[in-house]
């Protein structure tokens, strides 16, 4: 293609571990876009915890080596194949999966994947979008079958899902309740959906949560770090309450008895399981969520490319989360 520089930078993974295994690599050849496939420019790519669980090799999805990590693209259209109709050179847009990876300054995604990025959002907001809002969609309304008027505690709300979480459930009116660790995080989940927050790092915070709902409890939970709350999670549930798994770092043993009495279910969340008449469903909604200015994503840290190790080392070892980390190109 004219005009096109014929390598590129990138993130490469030569081998699973740890953060140091993100290696720089600055003569990565510029890919290629098949028939229905478009060619990005990228400006931000988000990064999420899942990522750094492929890249230790721990994930049950494991990519084959080298592989460039990446999903989470917003940039402009340099050039689409021959058979995509929907999208043009030049068109600011961001994306659901790439298929060369996103930690690069060009990737390739299907034309399916690829949606148009309107113009109140910047591209750090466009690479937020992605699994944080794809998969929040799936936990509350196709996963939890969240209705008007019953509660929601997202717990730990002040991270890329969790905002997202706040956001979608506050606008499908739900009764919106958060957890975050610092105070910073507390008053953006306020800003951004919750009608009431609490600090998870407090002893009795539990306690606080069980006397705010009073007996009825808690329809449905959104939870972020299962290995840790979930047996909490299981006596805050209102009868037939829903725990709904969206992220664990490990085992936990819980006792089965405490989802008898009221009935209550315990649901895991994949993204990469989801069918594809779901996934049409969340791109109509989360597109008219854009369209009426609900779904805004807000950024947390930004971090150059070359800077990929620490943006995974600290989405992990962060004291507290507060809105989404994004690689940025320049």
């Amino acid at each position: 293609m004219a005009g096109l520089p014929k390598v590129m930078r990138a993130i490469r993974v030569f081998e699973f571990g740890g953060p140091q295994v993100l290696k720089l690599q600055t003569d990565v050849p510029v890919p290629q876009p098949e028939e229905n496939q478009v060619l990005i420019k990228v400006h931000a790519c988000g990064v999420n915890p899942v990522e750094t669980y492929i890249r230790s090799g721990t994930y049950n999805r494991i990519p084959a080596l080298p592989y460039t990590p990446g999903t989470d693209v917003a940039g402009v259209v340099e050039a689409v194949g021959k058979r995509v109709a929907n999208l043009k050179k030049g068109d600011r847009v961001f994306t659901t999966r790439t298929v060369s990876g996103g930690y690069a300054e060009y990737t390739i995604a299907h034309d399916h994947s690829v949606f148009p990025l309107p113009d109140n959002l910047d591209f750090g907001q466009g690479a937020a979008i992605g699994i944080p809002y794809f998969t929040a969609f799936r936990a509350l309304i196709h996963s939890a079958r969240a209705k008007p008027g019953e509660s929601v505690l997202v717990h730990g709300a002040s991270g890329g899902v969790g905002v997202a979480a706040c956001q979608i459930a506050r606008a499908y009116g739900l009764k919106v309740l958060g957890t975050a660790g610092t105070e910073e995080g507390r008053q953006m989940v306020l800003k951004n959906g919750a009608h009431r927050v609490f600090n998870h790092r407090e002893p009795d915070y539990m306690d606080k949560i069980k006397e705010y709902v009073g007996e009825n409890g808690v329809n449905v939970i959104i939870e972020m770090l299962s290995n840790v709350n979930l047996q909490n999670d299981l006596h805050l549930l209102s009868y037939g309450g829903r725990v709904i798994i969206v992220g664990c770092r490990g085992p936990i043993e819980i006792n089965p008895r405490d989802t008898m009495k009221k009935e209550t279910s315990i649901i895991g969340v994949s993204l990469f399981s989801s069918p594809r008449d779901d996934f049409l469903q969340s791109v109509a909604a989360l597109l008219a969520g854009m369209e009426m200015g609900w779904l805004r994503p807000v950024i947390g840290s930004s971090y150059l490319l070359e800077n990929a190790a620490q943006a995974h080392e600290d989405i992990i070892k962060s004291q507290g989360a507060s809105g989404k980390i994004v690689l940025v190109m320049t």
